[in-house]
Parts: C-alpha cells; structure tokens; sequence
C-alpha cells in the first residue's frame, strides 16, 4: 500500500473527526470549514498541474490528515472537480472546472472577437463563425452573415468535431491525447468526404498544422465548403476557432488559400485582445 492511502492513526483521525465536526458549521466571518477545506485542496491540486499530486502531500500542505483529505477529494471527484489517475493515485484539476472556466470565458471570448468576425465576414463576403470545443463536440458561438446572404444559421449548433474546418483546426493543435478523447468511438460519416478512417484524419490534421488552416469540402453537408484557423494561447493551445463557409460555388476550392490566410490573420487579431503582446 503507497503511502498516500496508507491508514491514519485513530487518534489522529478521531482527533480531525472532532474538529471537523465542531468546524464545518461556520468559522470566523460565516465561513463554512469544510468548504474552506476543499477550497484549499482545489488549490493545491491546481498548482500540481500538470502532474497532480498524491493524497499525503494534498493534505500536508493544506494541514489536513490524509483521512479528511481523502473524504473531501473523493466528494470533489464525484462532482467532477478533481480527477484521480488510478495507476498513480494522482490528483489533477477535473473536466467540471474546465467547463466552469470554459462558460465563464465565452462571454468575454465573444466580445473581444466580434467586430474582427464583422470585418472577415465584409472581406470575404462569406459567413464569419467563432467555435469552441465541448463535451461533445464543437459549438458555434458567434456568427457574422452577410446582409444580402440567405445562408443556414449555425449559432448555439453543436456539430461534430472530425467532419468540419473549425473542428479540425481545432483538433490538429490538440496533443495527441486529447485528440484521441475527443474522437472516442467510430467516426460517424455524414457524407462521401467526410473522414471516417483515423490514420487519414490524422494525416490531414498534421497538414492543417503545416500550412496554419484547415478546410472542408462537403464534410457535414455537400454543398457547404469552408476554411477555419485556430485562436492560440501564449502556449499555443486552441482555445477558440475562427471558419469562413458559405455554399460550393461561391467558396471553390480555388479560394480557399485566400479565404485561409484571412481565416489566420483574424484569429491572430483574436489573440492579441485575449493576451496583448504573445
């Protein structure tokens, strides 16, 4: 047995038992404890990333036994918030944090984004979108049409991740684990284009990565083409996706070098208002 799930000592725990008991009421200024406790525990596994850290150094930095450590991390799991590796009983930050950070950072993705989408969307004539990734797949979560355009609406959509541009751009910057997760399961086709075999999947995302964009040519529905590029962080991580579409005969495959470099300078504008200077 490793150390961090080796047994407390009783009176140790009886002793923290106590404590907790006569504590998770309320502490100074109305503040529960135990939820300071857990608080402190997020923390602690936050600033492991992104190895985590077993149990017995979580609880000795926060004070805590390993018994009381171990309740609170095994509630945080259960929730989603903290993730335990079985093979090394590491804890690392859980998907039900990314998602609240996720939410909380579209709103303001949104603003910062939306005139660059104006102006792509006026330079090429063509519908502008911004996407970002979820649980299961990719959602659009802006979209700029041209006035005189009558074109399908793809906003608040959620659409699959291997059969568009946005989802491949996104995608080809993902280490390969991630991409891995987020392919789970058969490829679903939709139509003769669309990849459903791995190796030719991965093939193009290593391409998408080469020339800084990615493209489609009638992968979810035939007669809709489109490029897309991703948004980077300063660790030149995805963390949103700018596409340009519209239907086959105004955006040919002829243009789509074109469409693709406008596709990348609007995310590099994109970037620059989330993080000025990277």
């Amino acid at each position: 047995m490793d150390a961090a799930h080796a047994p407390v000592a009783p009176d140790e725990q009886d002793q923290q038992d106590q404590q907790d008991q006569q504590g998770d009421t309320r502490t100074g200024g109305g503040r529960v404890q135990a939820l300071e406790r857990a608080i402190a525990l997020l923390n602690a596994v936050s600033a492991s990333a992104p190895d985590g850290r077993p149990v017995a150094e979580l609880a000795a930095e926060c004070g805590l036994n390993r018994a009381t450590a171990w309740r609170l991390l095994a509630t945080l799991e259960h929730h989603g918030l903290v993730e335990r590796d079985p093979a090394g009983n590491r804890y690392t930050i859980g998907s039900a944090i990314s998602r609240m950070a996720s939410n909380a950072s579209v709103e303001g993705l949104i603003r910062r984004s939306h005139d660059v989408l104006e102006r792509l969307c006026q330079d090429t004539g063509e519908t502008a979108n911004l996407a970002v990734a979820g649980r299961l797949g990719l959602t659009y979560v802006d979209e700029v049409v041209p006035p005189a355009v009558l074109s399908a609406r793809w906003l608040g959509r959620q659409v699959p991740i291997h059969a568009t541009s946005a989802g491949k751009a996104l995608l080809a910057w993902k280490a390969p684990g991630e991409v891995d997760a987020l392919l789970s399961g058969p490829l679903a086709g939709y139509t003769e284009t669309t990849h459903t075999d791995r190796r030719a999947l991965h093939a193009e995302l290593a391409k998408v990565r080469a020339q800084g964009y990615s493209v489609s040519v009638g992968e979810l529905e035939p007669q809709l083409y489109g490029v897309a590029a991703p948004v980077l962080d300063a660790g030149d991580r995805p963390v949103a996706v700018v596409s340009v579409w519209g239907p086959r005969d105004r955006v040919p495959e002829s243009r789509f070098a074109e469409l693709g470099a406008q596709a990348r300078q609007a995310a590099r504008e994109v970037r620059e208002r989330l993080a000025p200077g990277v």
